[in-house]
């Protein structure tokens, strides 16, 4: 991004007219939603026995697909962790379902979306006496939702093995909603204050032999068939071989890849997934599958494909593409108004109004800052640049992911000043007016003339 720069001149001007915007405007088929909301009660400590699964409710954000045009909401998950072993042994694997009990948030649009077009995947969060994050992974099943109607309850599984004994806790973590009607679509939902309430504690004992540490995470736990994931592994034996495999439940698929773990046992490596029916991978050493020497299965499901298109329909497909971040301006000259020589006092004018338009399409936020340069006038007198104050406004067009926040009134100066930003989130972008009242400070008695500086507006 090349700086913009804008001169000052100290004389009176009329105001110049702002360039049009462009129109732009996109159209959304069966394009669903998940929000979420809200605050529960922390679960209270352990105890020396094992509790019972609780439905917990925690604030959640959601950003929904952005091709339905309406921008993150904030709301509250209520949800449960359940497993297949409360007592567990050191060593042993546990079974783990999540599932949302009640999204507290309904279909964003008027069409009706139809049955078993959603897949979810999350994380479950391990604390305690050990610490892990769990994938988990649902079916591609949901009843009917009709248009504007509430989202219905959905579960997700996934495992993970006791590598020390005590009071360990299960939490809900983030989650997906992947969507495949006409298009698709994700609605990801983070946990607003992580973690989340406990809703599941178990109880684990020394099994007394020993314990497989080795532990892998996925990049993603869902993807079209034929992406591929990245595998990350710990605590394998350094050096070995290493192979990365698909599973249908207990069944072996075709899809493998083959890593070295390094010199202190971990890896990563990247694994395409061809098979449709791939419920969970893992990673292991020797030639064939060995629970003592490989670790998972981690849950991942192979999105993607709406069904055959029904007779009498036509399917169409359309896709997004990345754009830039960029502003434009009214203009480049700001005429402000003149002040006596035996009085001096402020010179104030308006700064030509900045537009700045995000259209990236990703997790990063943006900043406006200026600097400005000393004003020179006649025979070589200045005005030092810390005398100029600017008073920003900043302003959000409707339906933007992001909210514009103005910067600080004050000097300006030499070192410079923010104009405007976004933070980054999950997901950025929009459209965003700035403008900023501004006031040079001129001592009484300056030559009199023409003054003039330069302002200099950076966007990154």
């Amino acid at each position: 991004m090349r700086p913009t720069d804008r001169r000052i001149s100290m004389r009176r001007s009329g105001a110049r007219g702002r360039p049009g915007h462009r129109r732009r405007w996109a159209a959304a088929l069966g394009v669903g939603a998940l929000v979420v909301a809200g605050g529960g009660v922390l679960a209270g400590p352990a105890q020396a026995t094992v509790t019972a699964s609780v439905p917990v409710d925690f604030p959640t954000h959601c950003i929904p697909p952005a091709i339905a045009g309406i921008p993150p909401i904030d709301g509250t998950t209520k949800a449960s962790i359940t497993v297949d072993n409360a007592a567990p042994k050191v060593g042993e694997t546990v079974t783990v379902t999540y599932t949302v009990v009640e999204a507290a948030a309904s279909n964003p649009v008027d069409l009706a979306l139809p049955a078993d077009i959603m897949t979810p995947t999350g994380k479950v969060t391990v604390g305690g006496a050990q610490s892990a994050s769990v994938t988990v992974a649902g079916p591609k099943k949901n009843d009917p939702v009709p248009g504007k109607g509430t989202f219905p309850s959905f579960s997700m599984t996934g495992t993970f093995t006791v590598t020390a004994p005590g009071s360990i806790t299960l939490s809900p973590g983030d989650y997906n909603i992947h969507t495949s009607y006409i298009m698709e679509l994700d609605t990801p939902c983070t946990v607003t204050d992580p973690p989340a309430p406990v809703s599941e504690t178990i109880i684990a004992t020394d099994g007394g032999g020993q314990v497989n540490e080795r532990a892998i995470q996925l990049g993603a736990a869902s993807g079209k068939a034929g992406d591929e994931v990245t595998v990350t592994g710990s605590k394998f034996t350094p050096g070995a071989d290493i192979t990365l495999a698909g599973r249908a439940g207990d069944t072996p698929t075709a899809d493998t890849a083959t890593v070295k773990a390094d010199g202190s046992g971990g890896f990563s490596g990247r694994l395409t997934v061809d098979d449709p029916a791939t419920t969970g991978i893992v990673a292991y050493e020797g030639g064939s599958w060995d629970p003592a020497k490989g670790a998972g299965p981690q849950a991942y499901t192979v999105t993607g494909g709406g069904g055959e298109t029904p007779d009498g329909s036509q399917q169409l497909n359309t896709s997004i593409e990345a754009g830039t971040l960029s502003m434009l301006q009214a203009g480049d000259t700001v005429e402000m108004s003149a002040v006596d020589f035996g009085r001096g006092g402020a010179s104030r004018g308006s700064l030509q109004t900045v537009t700045v338009e995000d259209f990236r399409g990703g997790p990063a936020g943006w900043s406006l800052t200026g600097k400005v340069t000393d004003f020179t006038g006649p025979g070589g007198a200045t005005i030092g640049a810390s005398a100029l104050s600017w008073t920003p406004v900043c302003a959000t067009k409707p339906g933007s992911p992001s909210t514009c926040a103005a910067g600080s009134a004050g000097p300006v100066g030499s070192a410079g000043a923010t104009l405007a930003s976004t933070p980054n989130g999950a997901f950025t972008g929009g459209e965003f007016t700035v403008d900023a009242r501004l006031a040079l400070n001129v001592p009484a008695y300056t030559a009199p003339g023409a003054y003039s500086g330069v302002l200099t507006l950076t966007l990154t």
